[in-house]
């Protein structure tokens, strides 16, 4: 890969497209605007997991992979950066990940997704990811904060096998609330659709944040939280009652009434919701379902080594 491609106008909403002006400062798809990052993990002779193809153009860097679990030294910890320091009007960002031949990975982020803000055009995200069999793979971003006066448009396209893993975690705030922003921003529109290997739907969903077009604060919709946090375990179907019921044996030991389980169709993954008022809280959930998953998938502990 060496450009980015652009989407056509059917990839994006028509809410997104309303505020598809000319960006008066540095265009969309000039150099610094144009950010992507193509990564694929293999296994090598030894049973580590490493990088063998990696592609990336500013503002999108990758360091290099760390190793960091005593108890997986073969798992590739990786740690995805940019020098921007935020999503600006008119970035358009394209990420791929691959895993094959039996990769398992860790990848964060450098830290939260900033949404700046914006008096013209939006920004834009792609993800995708495709995990082949017998692989397996935690990602697992930091939070996305959107400005005031921000547009962003998300979408993560998950390619997953039916017998491999992926944990695949999003966490939205409501904007930067030190600064006495709290859902100041235009519209926040995050799509994430997974299919199988064989082209059969796992997960089609679609959220559509407009905060001064909706009562986001209504009983039913976030109510007292401010924090909305979705976790996405693709798995094998043997593995998903047995991975819920520890979840569901969680959440009832710490009392948390405002995170909820859902079986996929088909038993084909497990959906997770969690409402809160702090990110911090946010992750303790998120690890301890990486914590329980990967102990029932590869039979290992995780120790929350994340940032160094």
């Amino acid at each position: 890969m060496n450009k980015l491609e652009y989407h056509t106008p059917d990839d994006i909403p028509v809410e997104i497209q309303f505020y598809n002006a000319k960006v008066k400062q540095l265009e969309v798809g000039k150099s610094g605007k144009v950010g992507i990052l193509d990564v694929e993990f293999q296994t090598n002779d030894t049973g580590k997991t490493i990088i063998t193809k990696q592609f990336s153009q500013v503002p999108l860097q990758i360091q290099r992979v760390l190793y960091l679990e005593n108890t997986l030294p073969e798992m590739a910890y990786l740690y995805v950066i940019s020098p921007s320091g935020g999503i600006l009007q008119g970035d358009r960002y394209r990420t791929n990940i691959g895993l094959k031949n039996n990769a398992i990975s860790h990848i964060t982020t450098q830290g939260a997704t900033r949404i700046y803000s914006m008096n013209s055009n939006f920004a834009s995200q792609i993800v995708n990811i495709t995990v082949d069999e017998n692989c397996y793979l935690e990602y697992i971003p930091d939070q996305i904060i959107p400005y005031k006066n921000s547009r962003y448009y998300q979408k993560v396209n998950l390619d997953i096998h039916e017998n491999s893993t992926l944990i695949y975690s999003e966490i939205l705030t409501p904007g930067r609330v030190a600064m006495g922003e709290s859902f100041d921003y235009d519209i926040c529109y995050l799509r994430t659709h997974c299919k199988n290997q064989n082209g059969i739907i796992r997960i089609l969903e679609n959220a559509k944040i407009e905060p001064r077009k909706q009562k986001l604060k209504d009983l039913g919709i976030l109510g007292e939280f401010n924090i909305v946090g979705t976790v996405y375990i693709l798995t094998r179907k043997k593995d998903v009652i047995d991975i819920e019921n520890c979840i569901n044996e969680y959440i009832k030991d710490k009392n948390l009434r405002s995170v909820g389980t859902s079986i996929l169709s088909d038993e084909s993954g497990i959906i997770i919701r969690i409402l809160e008022t702090k990110t911090d809280a946010v992750f303790d959930i998120i690890y301890k379902i990486l914590e329980i998953t990967r102990k029932r998938i590869l039979g290992a502990s995780f120790t929350k080594t994340r940032k160094n």
